[in-house]
């Protein structure tokens, strides 16, 4: 299946919890003045556009691989800020921006020594680099997907795939940044507690994330079934109480070179 599986309004119904790591790893920036910007996986662009005036950017890109995402983007309101359909794994640069930035979205691409090696080789002297990515994929929420990802008669469709995770430990991204010679680094796990009406949204919050991979993959048909099977697989799982307090590992790592 090759169809673009994003839906902005299912991935923005928890706007308000998506968007507090994108605050706390920005706050991590140190801000200079006529900085040229790159935000890597920039989906609806609201928060590029929120980078872009925070730090009183010369430039910043937005760059996302879904059109439906980047059709919800702000219009530009000047040259200095605008989005790009790209793959992250297409992105090259060399010595072009003083801030190499992305929220959430490096943990879809594979070999972070490389990916890291080459968003370094994209700063200027002096330039930053800023990454979140969730690390939350031992949580009950995500083995469950990959459970039911093996059963029938999912696992035939899906010619035995699962969800990959290419996220590395706090401690070997600390040691990268320093092979890769950052002279300043901060590199932390942070848990993210979300108060959620009930266990149901967690499976509304995994639809707008994790299984869009399985959506990608699957006919409508069979999709829908996946996400009867996960649910009903997952609410099993899942301490019924109200609110429901969804733990979210994430890892947010800051360097300059």
């Amino acid at each position: 299946m090759c169809r673009d599986p994003w839906k902005p309004e299912q991935y923005l119904r928890y706007r308000k919890e998506r968007e507090q790591p994108f605050f706390d790893l920005l706050d991590l920036v140190r801000p200079r003045a006529g900085m040229r910007v790159v935000d890597l996986g920039c989906g609806t662009g609201e928060l590029t556009a929120e980078l872009h005036h925070r730090l009183k950017a010369r430039e910043t890109i937005g760059i996302d691989s879904s059109e439906a995402m980047l059709g919800k983007a702000p219009s530009p309101t000047s040259e200095s800020l605008r989005f790009v359909k790209q793959d992250i794994r297409d992105f090259e640069g060399t010595e072009e921006f003083d801030l190499a930035f992305s929220n959430a979205a490096l943990h879809w691409v594979p070999d972070h020594h490389r990916l890291l090696a080459r968003l370094t080789k994209a700063l200027a002297a002096g330039g930053q680099l800023a990454v979140q990515v969730p690390a939350n994929f031992d949580h009950v929420s995500h083995t469950t997907a990959a459970d039911v990802a093996k059963e029938p008669p999912f696992a035939a469709s899906l010619d035995g795939y699962t969800h990959s995770v290419f996220v590395l430990q706090p401690a070997e991204y600390a040691l990268l940044l320093e092979k890769l010679g950052f002279q300043r680094q901060h590199v932390r796990l942070q848990v993210y507690g979300h108060r959620l009406l009930s266990r149901e949204d967690v499976v509304e919050w995994l639809k707008g994330s994790l299984l869009t991979v399985y959506e990608r993959r699957l006919s409508e048909e069979l999709f829908a079934a996946f996400c009867d099977r996960y649910r009903s697989e997952l609410l099993a799982r899942l301490e019924d109480t109200r609110p429901y307090f969804f733990t979210f590992k994430r890892i947010l790592m800051w360097a300059e070179r």
